[in-house]
């Protein structure tokens, strides 16, 4: 099998640390502070090579964060090609507050790229030789919207499978041409079709009405606690995941796309590796901070889903 290519626009050194509680204008101490690296594809790389696969992972980095971001890749054992930008990687926090149970997310926007530099990650791509490809997370500012729909189109060229998981402007660019899965929250399929789809019927039907337009040739909506939904032309599987304490949802929608994608590459039904993606998103839940999910804890919950 080739090595999965995963593509990260937009990446992060992902930080997270535990604190007694959060309070305005005091210092607030810190500790059990770990950092990872972080960004949707990245994230689904590191998941990949977690259950066995081969994955490489494409990626924007600059500055002197880029620098630590692809140390931190290559110690994590991931296989990489950064795209050099002028601006700096983006570093994210995570803070679990104890007294609370509260989880904190700071995200920054990231740096702004130059048309010559998402361009060369274009032209990377061409000289790649994937049967998948994997494009997570949103895109940063100067890189326009239909960029996932181009790079949808080298997969294309290639004959090869695009995995998309991004939301908005650049999601609604890319359904309908050529994707091979898309996995948008139920959060952005609303945002994205600017209807109410907490009716489990109402989110069956838009789903479906996408399907009929060609948006994808698979389409799942993954909906926290209450599991996930996979639509394609003649299928309609709804798996509630398996119930475990929620201790952070950091990474949990990578880890689903990573575990499925895999899952298609190795051969397994679409129902089958749908079923290893929830097994992968509940597994990760049940982690601290940005920790992802561990290949044992994947099989247990994956075994509980199928023999149900």
């Amino acid at each position: 099998m080739k090595p999965i290519v995963t593509l990260t626009l937009n990446p992060t050194i992902d930080a997270s640390a535990k604190v007694e509680v959060v309070r305005p204008t005091h210092k607030v101490r810190s500790f059990e502070e770990r950092y990872d690296p972080g960004g949707g594809g990245i994230n689904v790389a590191r998941v990949i090579n977690e259950l066995g696969g081969r994955s490489l992972a494409v990626y924007l980095a600059g500055g002197l964060t880029g620098g630590v971001l692809d140390t931190m890749v290559k110690r994590a054992g991931v296989r990489h090609w950064t795209v050099p930008v002028s601006g700096l990687t983006r570093v994210s926090h995570v803070v679990h507050e104890l007294s609370t149970g509260k989880e904190f997310r700071f995200t920054p926007e990231g740096p702004e790229i130059l048309e010559e530099e998402w361009r060369t990650c274009l032209e990377q791509l061409t000289m790649l030789d994937f049967d998948y490809l994997v494009a997570s997370g949103s895109l940063p500012r100067g890189v326009p919207e239909d960029f996932y729909r181009i790079a949808a189109g080298i997969a294309a060229a290639k004959r090869a499978k695009f995995v998309l998981d991004t939301s908005g402007p650049a999601l609604k660019a890319a359904l309908g041409h050529g994707i091979h899965l898309a996995k948008p929250s139920r959060g952005e399929l609303e945002g994205l079709t600017g209807r109410d789809l907490k009716d489990p019927g109402a989110l069956v039907s838009v789903a479906q009405e996408l399907m009929a337009w060609g948006a994808a040739k698979h389409l799942v909506i993954t909906m926290g606690h209450e599991g996930a939904l996979l639509v394609s032309v003649d299928v309609v599987k709804h798996l509630r995941a398996p119930e475990v304490e929620v201790r952070s949802a950091v990474g949990a929608g990578d880890s689903f796309v990573g575990a499925m994608t895999l899952g298609l590459a190795l051969g397994r039904t679409v129902k089958d590796a749908f079923a290893f993606g929830v097994a992968a998103g509940t597994a990760t839940v049940t982690t601290i901070g940005t920790e992802l999910c561990q290949r044992e804890r994947v099989e247990a919950f994956y075994e509980t889903l199928t023999q149900g």
